[in-house]
């Protein structure tokens, strides 16, 4: 049996150490075609299976390293978790021995981790494009593997698709690419061992552009200028990073810049970062996404959470890591600006669920559930508030670096669970710490107990300040006027209408459309600005942001914007049909992820 709740492999008698893809990617059939070989290392005496998960493949052949075939069979289907493949090995292995064995298969256009674009879904609309995203657990409709974060790989792959197109991966190029008639074979390795959901693959009519001496920005044509202009400062995000938390391991560090159909707000694929176009503000103020997935470098990649109830060890790690980048880079009174913004996402997730909800735990019980249905900002900003409050607690920002250290250098290129993390923080701290401090912190209520924060956090509301007084003055009296946000950035900006949102009261109709009027809202460029602004006046049923919402929603994907949009507009007396005739008309745009969840938001 399995000691992954949401993976059929035998990873508890047999783990992956490497793995071959052979790749021919098939625009016209929009499937992967090729082979998958694995090197397993047998954990106990008398291993004589090989099981992988798998859901949405067609399975060929089996075959062991000499080319004999293998029996393997496909055991019942189940919804989310697809298929357990199980192949039977030549002769039984005893603990320590390797076995390679291939897998001949080809993926379905159904595959969620696979998003086909035609040329029309594409900035420049003259090439189709593909692209993955395999988090949590959708690499097995990629490639038959066992899909656990627990079981870490090496990889190389060979990709093959149409001449006109350019590949790239979460690696390296190992050699030059090579052309074949009307096809290109792209080469890669990865020689760090990578979980199943790290393994990431993008398509399309590719350029790049260096931006430092280890990064450089892909996108189609049209974008790689803004691009590049917009991450700028990459490369100085990570000199930050290495200095408070040690060397980047990974050699490269690139961005792909995506089709805007891309769930997320980025993806942290080793050597090769994914990230979403509503990035591109034109003024760098978006670019901490990129200081977020450039942590997970060190916390998610480097060091990774050994199931997906550990979710919050990946992502409360990278969310403290990455307000150290600007802390370091913008001051202290930045980095609590970053946190109090925080505050706010972790409030609507809270309420979404509800109080009670164990989605709202830091450690989350998924048995039989998909980790795509707990996903929220909870493992995020309650992570992180977790992480801040026990820096308070030992004594400030350098002891707690000092720990953060000691815990990454612990688990580096493996996996670590709640326990674990507990552990090693009382083990470091034991005789560093008063032990009346360490026993007063409630381990229970902060990693295991559902609903809001048990400490309120105390951050500096120095910066913050003019934009919260703005906030309930609009809430108070409902007037302003332009220059009270001249010189403002966007972060300012967004926490002035956070404070609204936020706020028990709403504005009327009236009172949006003076907002609107003094600030120029509808006409902002920037997504987090919109995105707010849009929110503010779907509530007050103010009409001419209705429009302005439903283009928004489909000229991007990001999940952070669309699924709270959908769900706000739904709630309106103006906009009800209209978020489900939204969602029916351009459903199709949305990665199968997004779509899935927009419709149980909207109840279709």
């Amino acid at each position: 049996m399995s000691f992954d709740l949401h993976s059929h492999g035998n990873i508890h008698e047999i783990v992956t150490r490497h793995i071959s893809l052979l790749w021919n990617v098939v625009f016209e059939k929009k499937v992967i075609e090729g082979q998958a070989s694995f090197t397993g290392e047998a954990l106990v005496d008398g291993v004589s299976t090989f099981v992988f998960d798998s859901k949405d493949l067609d399975i060929h052949s089996a075959a062991d390293s000499n080319g004999e075939s293998l029996k393997f069979t496909l055991d019942a289907y189940h919804e989310v978790f697809g298929h357990a493949l199980t192949v039977q090995l030549g002769s039984p292995l005893k603990k320590g021995d390797k076995v390679t064995i291939s897998v001949k298969y080809s993926s379905r256009p159904t595959s969620s981790a696979i998003q086909w674009l035609s040329p029309e879904q594409t900035a420049d609309k003259k090439h189709p494009y593909l692209f993955t995203q395999c988090q949590a657990i959708h690499a097995r409709t990629m490639l038959p593997c066992q899909d656990a974060p627990s079981v870490k790989a090496t990889y190389e792959a060979s990709v093959t698709v149409p001449k006109a197109l350019t590949a790239v991966m979460s690696a390296v190029n190992s050699q030059d690419d090579t052309i074949h008639g009307d096809l290109r074979t792209f080469f890669f390795i990865q020689k760090i061992p990578t979980s199943s959901y790290l393994i990431a693959l993008g398509v399309g009519d590719l350029v790049s552009k260096d931006i430092g001496p280890r990064t450089r920005v892909w996108s189609e044509p049209s974008f790689v200028e803004r691009g590049a202009y917009e991450f700028a400062e990459t490369e100085e995000f990570i000199q930050v990073a290495e200095k408070h938390l040690g060397p980047y391991v990974w050699g490269r560090y690139d961005i792909l810049l995506l089709p805007p159909s891309f769930p997320y707000g980025g993806m942290e694929n080793p050597c090769l970062t994914f990230v979403t176009p509503t990035l591109l503000a034109g003024d760098r103020s978006l670019a901490d996404v990129v200081a977020h997935e450039i942590s997970h470098s060190w916390s998610g990649n480097y060091v990774t959470n050994k199931t997906w109830e550990h979710f919050w060890l990946n992502e409360g790690w990278t969310v403290y890591n990455e307000r150290i980048i600007h802390g370091a880079l913008h001051g202290e009174k930045e980095r609590h600006f970053k946190a109090l913004q925080g505050l706010k996402a972790l409030d609507d997730s809270i309420e979404m669920f509800g109080k009670e909800s164990p989605h709202t735990a830091l450690y989350q019980k998924l048995d039989g559930i998909d980790p795509d249905d707990a996903f929220s900002s909870v493992p995020y900003e309650k992570g992180f508030n977790f992480l801040f409050y026990l820096e308070t607690l030992v004594g400030g920002l350098e002891p707690f670096l000092a720990f953060a250290r000691v815990y990454l250098d612990k688990f580096k290129f493996s996996t670590v669970t709640t326990e674990q993390f507990k552990e090693l923080f009382l083990e470091h701290f034991e005789g560093k710490v008063e032990k009346a401090k360490l026993d007063s912190i409630d381990w229970e209520k902060w990693l295991y107990a559902p609903g809001d924060l048990p400490v309120p956090p105390k951050f500096d509301e120095s910066i913050a300040r003019a934009s919260i007084d703005l906030g309930d003055r609009w809430l108070e009296k409902g007037e302003g006027q332009a220059s009270d946000i001249a010189g403002w950035n966007a972060g300012q900006i967004c926490l002035f209408l956070d404070t609204i949102i936020t706020s028990p009261k709403s504005l009327s109709t009236e009172t949006a459309e003076k907002m609107d009027k003094a600030y120029n809202l509808n006409a902002s460029k920037n997504a987090e600005v919109r995105f707010r602004w849009y929110t503010i006046g779907i509530k007050a049923e103010y009409e001419p942001v209705f429009e302005k919402a439903a283009g928004f929603l489909v000229e991007q994907g990001r999940m952070k914007y669309v699924r709270p949009l959908y769900r706000t507009l739904k709630k309106s007396q103006k906009g009800s049909e209209l978020a489900v005739k939204t969602f029916k008309e351009h459903g199709q745009l949305y990665h199968s992820i997004a779509a899935k969840m927009i419709a149980k938001d909207l109840g279709l």
